[in-house]
C-alpha cells in the first residue's frame, strides 16, 4: 500500500496542473486528455523508479500489484471524488465514458499493467 500512495499524490498534482496551468487554454475535454497523458508519464516514472527499488520476484506478484493498485484508486477515486469533493456519481462515471473522449480508463489500465511491463523490461 505504502507504493501505492504517492500514485494518489501525483494524480493530485496532475489535476492542480491541469486546473492552473493548461486547463485555462482549453476546452475540458482536451484538458482532461492531455492530464490524462501526463497522468501515465508521470506515473510511469514514479513506478519505474519503485520497481527499481522494490524489486518485484514474479509476474503473478506484478499482477497482483496492479489489481490492487487498480482496486484501491477506483475506490479512492469514488469515495475521495463523492464524499470529499462532492462530486455526483454521474460526473464520476462520466470520466469512464469512451465514446465521450473520456480516456481516464488508460490511467487504470496503466496503472493495473505498469508493474507486470516493468517486471519483463527488467528482467531482460
Amino acid at each position: 500500500m505504502i507504493g501505492w500512495l504517492p500514485l494518489v499524490v501525483i494524480g493530485i498534482l496532475n489535476g492542480v496542473l491541469r486546473q492552473s496551468v493548461y486547463g485555462k487554454y482549453v476546452g475540458e475535454l482536451a484538458a482532461h486528455q492531455i492530464s490524462t497523458i501526463t497522468g501515465i508519464v508521470l506515473m510511469g516514472l514514479y513506478i519505474w523508479w519503485l520497481t527499481g527499488k522494490w524489486r518485484i520476484e514474479s509476474s503473478g506478484q506484478a499482477i497482483c500489484i496492479g489489481l490492487i493498485w487498480l482496486g484501491m484508486t477506483v475506490v479512492f477515486e469514488f469515495v475521495f471524488g463523492h464524499y470529499v469533493m462532492d462530486h455526483s456519481w454521474k460526473n464520476l462515471f462520466h470520466d469512464y465514458n469512451l465514446l465521450e473522449g473520456r480516456v481516464w480508463v488508460l490511467v487504470l489500465i496503466w496503472t493495473t499493467m505498469a508493474p507486470l511491463v516493468f517486471y519483463k523490461l527488467r528482467s531482460k
